[in-house]
């Protein structure tokens, strides 16, 4: 064997090596999840989900509430933040050298960077403390602000992959600017803008320090409105795994496992339904 040959193997085996040792703890971290949260959703049932949780010491109950208030939460601060991320997207792409236009791409650098903490206290102070009550609207809205700077850089990215030799095209077939950009460009980049919408999601269903804040931590009744106290898994998982009861241990383990599986859901869909590209 040449040394060339020797090299090449040394450097395939070290690449190897060290990517295995990337990826083990996630793949650990979901084994333990697995089969810690699998065996707290088998002795629990069905039930798991449509129960409240359990007095400390007793029983394992469920996490009807915390499953709702998650759901809730996702829901509107979607319905806020997706909107807002994607034309703020299109305006700092399309329209790069307008005032507003740079405004949007440096406020959402800077969104980024700042702790999630500190969006739940300015929330807190600007809605908890004039509201007088804690509420699933104050979630909904930190979660908002959350959301909004990882949708938008990654709407961005997408809809600047597009060759500007399409947006060309459609000029020279007679569309409009707006026909342009929502038909044909954004048509082509609708995997991206998808995947973008798909982790701000993620992003929000695993926060747990905005809502410390805002949400009131109501684990004993499903909420009905957006003014009521809420829960959510992420807060749920906080709470519990730092009490001295193995019940709420084994309740914190399966709600785990129900956010994985949430996660993974919302994987499979947009792989499943995002990647097909049609104009």
């Amino acid at each position: 064997m040449d040394a060339r040959y020797l090299k090449e193997r040394a450097f395939l085996i070290i690449t190897v090596a060290l990517a295995v040792i990337a990826v083990f703890p996630v793949f650990h971290v979901l084994f333990t999840i697995l089969v810690r949260g699998g065996q707290t959703l088998l002795k629990a049932g069905p039930s798991f989900l449509l129960d409240v949780p359990p007095p400390p010491g007793k029983g394992l109950g469920g996490i009807a509430p915390s499953l709702a208030g998650t759901l809730m939460l996702a829901f509107y601060s979607s319905i806020a933040g997706i909107p807002l991320s994607f034309f703020a997207a299109i305006l700092a792409v399309e329209f790069p050298r307008s005032l507003i236009a740079k405004g949007v791409r440096v406020l959402s650098k800077a969104l980024l960077e700042i702790p999630s903490v500190v969006v739940g206290m300015l929330v807190y102070a600007i809605m908890v403390v004039p509201m007088g009550q804690f509420s699933i609207l104050a979630g909904a809205v930190a979660l908002a602000i959350m959301m909004i700077p990882y949708v938008t850089t990654y709407v961005e990215e997408a809809l600047e992959s597009v060759p500007f030799t399409y947006r060309e095209a459609g000029f020279s077939v007679g569309m409009l600017r707006s026909q342009v950009v929502f038909k044909v460009v954004v048509g082509i980049a609708k995997r991206g803008i998808l995947t973008g919408m798909l982790i701000g999601i993620a992003k929000v269903l695993g926060e747990t320090a905005p809502l410390l804040f805002t949400l009131g931590r109501d684990r004993y009744s499903v909420p009905t409105n957006v003014f009521e106290y809420g829960d959510s898994i992420s807060l749920l998982i906080f709470d519990y795994v730092q009490t001295p009861y193995a019940n709420m241990h084994e309740v914190a383990w399966g709600a785990a496992l129900v956010l994985t599986l949430m996660f993974l859901a919302l994987f499979t869909l947009v792989k499943r339904y995002a990647g097909e590209v049609r104009l």
